[in-house]
């Protein structure tokens, strides 16, 4: 006979977020040139019992680095920013709302074409976050580092913003939640010569509650595409610290 959990609410998590778009967000931190993990899990992303991921199968977990093993499976994980930026949240948050939910949603190398409505991964996505709080708890922001791919011509640069402007019209209206805050990274490397193009719409994005946050500057693997490990520890800091200053309730006293 089953042992009843003592405390099953410690296995539902109360603030959620949503972690998307291509392999920056997904991890490749520590993996090698021959696709191996190197297998380094820094402290500022180790696992805490508060802290839990929505698996494939759509059942939380507790949850652990590579937090996209088990969706973006064609390709090796890695460090992301999901850890570091849930244990910097969860150590911030006031008593009772310390439980985090992370939905990893993002798959290496995908266009953002390829997350319009009606597209595999954007129903995954929606699909997901759904699922996410059908045992309760409230998605708090969806977290977007994608736009590499979008880099190799010049129509996917320029139509961009557009379809940026779209995908998070669609998300508000698919999850009913039409305010949801939405933190962009402005990518900090691509795969071609119109980087500046995507980074000047990601930058410039003039839609309400949406942020970004800027990539450039932070130190690239060798293969000049992937953030390294203490690069990927640092860009969740600096999603939760945008999260903490745009959309975070005050915790004024």
């Amino acid at each position: 006979m089953e042992t009843p959990n003592p405390d099953e609410n410690s296995t539902i998590p109360t603030q959620i977020f949503i972690l998307s778009g291509q392999s920056n967000m997904a991890g490749r931190g520590g993996v090698t040139k021959h696709h191996h993990w190197d297998n380094v899990v820094p402290p500022e992303c180790q696992p805490h019992p508060s802290i839990l991921r929505l698996t494939s199968k759509l059942h939380w977990e507790p949850a652990r680095e590579p937090l996209h093993a088990d969706i973006d499976t064609k390709k090796t994980c890695g460090i992301g920013p999901g850890m570091s930026f849930a244990n910097m949240v969860r150590s911030r948050a006031e008593e009772g709302e310390q439980r985090v939910g992370l939905v990893p949603c993002a798959v290496g190398g995908t266009a953002i074409k390829e997350w319009a409505r009606g597209e595999k991964l954007y129903e995954d996505m929606v699909m997901r976050s759904k699922e996410s709080v059908k045992s309760g708890g409230e998605i708090k922001a969806l977290l977007w580092y994608q736009g590499e791919s979008d880099t190799i011509h010049e129509h996917d640069a320029e139509t961009y913003q557009r379809n940026m402007e779209v995908l998070i019209h669609n998300v508000r209206e698919d999850l009913g939640l039409p305010h949801l805050p939405i933190i962009q990274v402005a990518i900090a490397s691509g795969e071609k010569k119109y980087i500046e193009k995507v980074r000047e719409a990601q930058v410039g994005m003039k839609v309400s509650n949406v942020v970004c946050v800027d990539a450039k500057g932070l130190h690239l693997k060798e293969d000049h595409l992937h953030l390294t490990t203490e690069s990927q520890v640092q860009l969740g800091h600096m999603l939760a610290q945008a999260y903490f200053n745009h959309f975070a309730p005050s915790h004024a006293h």
